[in-house]
């Protein structure tokens, strides 16, 4: 009798927050990018993508939903992921012939974000973690969070990054194969797990210039994109390793802003431009600059960083937590986020920075939420199913 049994597997994912971006490929049909960069895992009790992938031999085709919505599972890069998994499993099953030959049976997949999908908030990068994680997991593979990154890379560049917890680089290799363009752990989120994040929603729509778009028109156009690649990350990437092994927040936090700006900048010399940030992210980097001047001991509160969008993602330590987040909460304290149990222990600061009102005028206005997080680990196995 055929096995028609139902087998499955579902795993959490997170978003990850690069400090030192990813912009522009190498190869795009293999996403490999022209350099290295280095992010941040968010709790998963804040931001996540909860995946399911069953498959059986009565599902008569591979399918794929993303909160509630049928996706198309035809692209090249969803469909690179699971044929090179399919691989993987078909190489476990000639090792041990009793085990059931899950690798020839069609997949259902069903993924649900808890943050907006395509507002620069790095959706793409846990929706395909969580995808391979658990298809992986599905498949019961042998393979470790590394050698997931090579595939999870080909889905989306930064989702490498998200297959594993704390602080998180990618290496962006050398090969031609991309066998080495693969993802590290800087340091897991218990060597330094005070660093908290609070994300700033200036827009929840999908965004005009999607991020693929955007560094092929870089690559193509931009006169300081060549600089960026080979000289300028490089040396930041050492930099910043360097910071987190150290818990040295000061360069941390100098080296996020210089590099958020540098990578915008590329974006700006861009033909045509291209415009990530907007009014509402200006005004947060000004009210992010102005705690910083007015820091006791002059060194810096918190750190800003965007990513393709227009949402600042703004780091700092929990100890400097009411200045920083009590700051924001006092311009932006009607908004929905704050009635979380992160949100309701933060105190309001004192009086704003000087010279800061017109831009907490514009943030109030165009803030729709914000979201209060810090550093987490990586994917997590639930018995939780959404299918």
């Amino acid at each position: 009798m055929a096995d028609s049994q139902v087998h499955r597997a579902s795993t959490f994912a997170p978003v990850n927050i690069a400090v030192i971006k990813y912009w522009g490929k190498r190869d795009a049909k293999l996403n490999l990018p022209t350099n290295s960069s280095l992010s941040v895992t968010l709790s998963q009790d804040d931001l996540r993508t909860h995946t399911t992938a069953s498959c059986s031999s009565t599902f008569d085709r591979d399918s794929l939903t993303l909160n509630g919505s049928d996706q198309d599972i035809s692209g090249a890069r969803t469909q690179a992921c699971l044929q090179e998994l399919r691989q993987l499993r078909q190489e476990v099953e000639q090792k041990d012939g009793s085990l059931p030959k899950l690798s020839e049976f069609r997949l259902k997949i069903v993924s649900e974000n808890n943050f907006p999908t395509a507002a620069g908030l790095a959706s793409s990068a846990a929706g395909f973690a969580a995808l391979v994680r658990a298809i992986a997991n599905l498949y019961e593979l042998p393979a470790t969070p590394t050698e997931l990154s090579r595939i999870a890379r080909q889905g989306s560049g930064s989702a490498c990054r998200s297959l594993m917890g704390g602080y998180v680089a990618w290496e962006k290799g050398e090969r031609a194969d991309g066998l080495d363009s693969v993802a590290y752990e800087v340091s897991p989120a218990s060597h330094w797990p005070n660093m908290q994040a609070l994300i700033l929603v200036a827009s929840a729509e999908k965004k005009d210039v999607s991020s693929t778009s955007g560094m092929q028109q870089t690559v193509a156009s931009s006169a300081l994109f060549a600089h960026r690649a080979d000289e300028v990350v490089p040396k930041r990437m050492k930099a910043m390793e360097k910071a987190v092994h150290e818990q040295d927040f000061e360069a941390f936090a100098v080296l996020t802003m210089k590099d958020s700006n540098n990578f915008h900048a590329v974006c700006l010399d861009t033909q045509p431009p291209i415009f990530y940030m907007n009014d509402t992210s200006r005004a947060a980097v000004r009210v992010c600059e102005s705690l910083n001047a007015a820091s006791p001991d002059g060194k810096p509160l918190c750190a800003y960083t965007f990513d393709a969008g227009p949402n600042a993602v703004i780091y700092y330590l929990a100890e400097n937590e009411e200045q920083v987040a009590g700051t924001f909460k006092n311009i932006l304290g009607d908004k929905t986020g704050w009635e979380g149990a992160r949100g309701q222990k933060v105190n309001k600061a004192g009086a704003l920075p000087q010279g800061t009102e017109v831009a907490a005028e514009v943030l109030q206005k165009g803030i729709s939420r914000v979201i209060l997080t810090a550093v987490g680990d990586g994917p997590k196995k639930t018995d939780e199913h959404l299918c």
